[in-house]
């Protein structure tokens, strides 16, 4: 674990050493309940091993910040430029991802040792009076917080892969279950902004620039789907019923057989689930997650729904929980069919909605290297919303816009309908 009296010389200014060392240490600190047989697994490609997240994670500061502004910084080793580069043509070609498994060495412990070098190297770059510098460590702690829910999900398809399904931790995350009838807020149509604003604080280029988009009247559940309207679905043959499926995600069930979320099996005449801390049955009341696109899009038809889009999405958060507000006013509200208000949009799980990733109008990516952050992969994925009960505390806000292949379930996904 990183020394905090490495990250900041006596008397020197430590704006930014507070924040490096909390989101370090909570990084290492997910870390705490694995064996070091744990560190290496790969269940597939999508799915990184701990050891590389806490590599990767030390590369971006060693690769964006102390070989860029400090010259006479001596890398730790000079294979790990290639070995933890995970898309960044810029700098070089990336180690494959999907042989990220099969890397017993660094081990574990030269990858700590590795943290603790970057770590006490950053601290001339933490107290340094510079809008670049702080802009980059800025990104640099947002990048691992990203990484500290990647951990966590990619940890979980490692274990519920095991036939064993060991439990990470004990009390480990899942989203709450809200047991609030299913019911449907209008908001009026109109001219709204999404995005985030400059002086509302940190954001990634892709919630940028803050615009207006015209928004006809919708309506949003007041709440997650849960597991019991799912099962329904399933007991209604909305696996085997060709009509409710886009033709990509009808292919993609059959080629693979898929006839239930994610970690789900059947035990005797009921189903289980697999959660951070082990096999449980599953709870009716609770969030459906582990969706793919497919099956949200599936079930909201099944249901006479539709998925909503992301400015519909933005719009009802923004009028519902100030605490996520993206820097511009809220839109107005209508009276909605139920008093309650809408709940589970942050800290249960990232929701679907019918927009394709692509850019704002407006949109310019980072400068440099640093713009293959997202701009390059504005193609064939789906927009999600919120946060998961994964994404580490204060990372959310109502303009994130995370994102996914359609197929792709084994992050906290889930449904919120609207029509």
């Amino acid at each position: 674990m990183s020394d905090p009296s490495l990250l900041a010389p006596a008397g020197a200014a430590t704006s930014a050493a507070p924040d490096f060392v909390a989101v370090r240490r909570h990084t290492e600190a997910l870390c705490e309940p694995l064996m070091v047989e744990d560190y290496g697994v790969q269940p597939f490609a999508d799915a990184s091993p701990p050891k590389w997240h806490l590599a990767h994670t030390t590369w971006f500061f060693e690769t964006f910040l102390l070989k860029a502004f400090e010259p006479g910084y001596q890398a730790f080793h000079p294979a790990f430029e290639h070995l933890f580069n995970s898309y960044y043509n810029g700098v070089g070609e990336p180690f494959p991802r999907p042989q990220r498994g099969t890397l017993s060495r660094p081990t574990v412990a030269q990858v700590r040792a590795y943290r603790e070098h970057v770590d006490a190297a950053m601290a001339p770059l933490l107290a340094a009076n510079d809008a670049e510098i702080s802009g980059r460590i800025e990104l640099g702690l947002h990048h691992e917080q990203q990484h500290q829910e990647l951990i966590l999900t990619d940890l979980k398809a490692n274990l519920g892969s095991n036939p064993l399904r060991p439990a990470y931790a004990a009390n480990g995350p899942a989203p709450a279950a809200v047991p609030a009838a299913l019911a449907f807020r209008r908001f009026d149509g109109g001219k709204v902004a999404i995005g985030h604003a400059p002086e509302a604080g940190f954001s990634f280029d892709n919630e940028r620039p803050r615009h207006a988009v015209w928004l006809d009247e919708f309506s949003i559940a007041n709440r997650l789907t849960t597991n019991g309207e799912y099962l329904a679905f399933m007991e209604d043959g909305g696996y085997e019923t060709p009509s409710l499926w886009l033709s990509d995600g009808w292919q993609w069930r059959c080629e693979r057989g898929v006839a239930a979320p994610m970690y789900w099996r059947q035990r005797g005449d009921g189903w289980c689930a697999y959660q951070l801390d082990g096999e449980a049955p599953v709870a009716a009341t609770a969030p459906v997650v582990h969706v793919s696109y497919f099956e949200a899009d599936a079930f909201a038809r099944w249901a006479g729904c539709r998925l909503p889009t992301e400015t519909e999405w933005e719009t009802a958060a923004m009028a519902t929980d100030a605490r996520y507000a993206n820097g511009g006013p809220a839109p107005a509200q209508t009276q909605a069919t139920s008093g309650e208000p809408l709940q589970q949009l942050f800290a249960a799980c990232w929701q679907w909605t019918a927009s394709a990733y692509g850019p704002y109008p407006g949109y310019r990516p980072l400068p440099g290297t640093l713009g293959e952050y997202n701009g390059k992969f504005m193609s064939s994925q789906q927009v999600l919303r919120g946060s998961s009960c994964a994404t580490p505390p204060g990372h959310a806000r109502a303009s994130y816009r995370n994102f996914f292949y359609p197929k792709d379930r084994w992050q906290f996904t889930g449904i919120r309908l609207a029509r």
